[in-house]
């Protein structure tokens, strides 16, 4: 069995294969530090499972995600992220992964939802399937931030938590001039100022 780990965080990639590795002894374990260095690897080699952040540089988790579709890759996508379960679960799944879980998830909690995975099901936490249900049928827009593109949500998330253009502009991999052009778009959309009513909006909705 081959497994794909993917974050930029080396700490945090080292820790998801150390539990991995523990359970599977006998998989062949990748990793990558993020969606295009991943795409490079699965270019080669078809993974039965893949392990991926969402909040990376150069290509993130949702982007990634869209890419392998659209690149006919079927390996069945698990998302860890600390991205919040609320905003970016429904994203993800639609994006193609077959389960969600918090980084702050225990290790158990984890393997089960791998095995729930590779034994061909998707992992749906009671969470998530409230949401899916609350979502079924709903076609007005209840908050205006459902108006946001993927990319326009991380480029919130990422001023809410208070890094500025460049830094933002490192974390996504995306131009100083593209994060603006993000920005303007969600001041625009959410009939906001600035830096401090985003980050007001974005803690009022549980966004940051």
């Amino acid at each position: 069995m081959k497994i794909l780990v993917i974050d930029d965080h080396a700490i945090l990639r080292k820790g998801i294969l150390s539990i991995l590795k523990k359970e599977f002894k006998d998989s062949i374990y990748f990793e990558a530090s993020n969606g295009i260095e991943a795409l490079s690897i699965l270019r080669n080699i078809e993974m039965d499972l893949i392990v991926s952040d969402i909040a990376m540089p150069n290509l993130n988790g949702i982007d990634f995600l869209k890419q392998l579709k659209a690149m006919e890759i079927k390996s069945p996508v698990l998302i860890l992220s600390v991205m919040p379960e609320d905003q970016y679960a429904l994203r993800a799944l639609k994006a193609g992964a077959v389960g969600f879980l918090p980084k702050d998830c225990k290790a158990k909690e984890l393997l089960k939802a791998v095995k729930t995975i590779l034994s061909g099901k998707k992992h749906i936490t009671p969470a998530i399937s409230n949401l899916m249900i609350n979502s079924i049928g709903v076609k007005q827009i209840n908050n205006q931030h459902e108006l946001l593109s993927d990319r326009e949500i991380m480029v919130l998330h990422n001023i809410a938590q208070g890094h500025s253009l460049t830094d933002i502009s490192e974390n996504l991999g995306l131009s100083i001039n593209t994060v603006s052009t993000y920005r303007a778009r969600i001041i625009k959309k959410l009939n906001l100022k600035n830096n401090a009513s985003i980050i007001r909006y974005a803690l009022d909705n549980d966004l940051g």
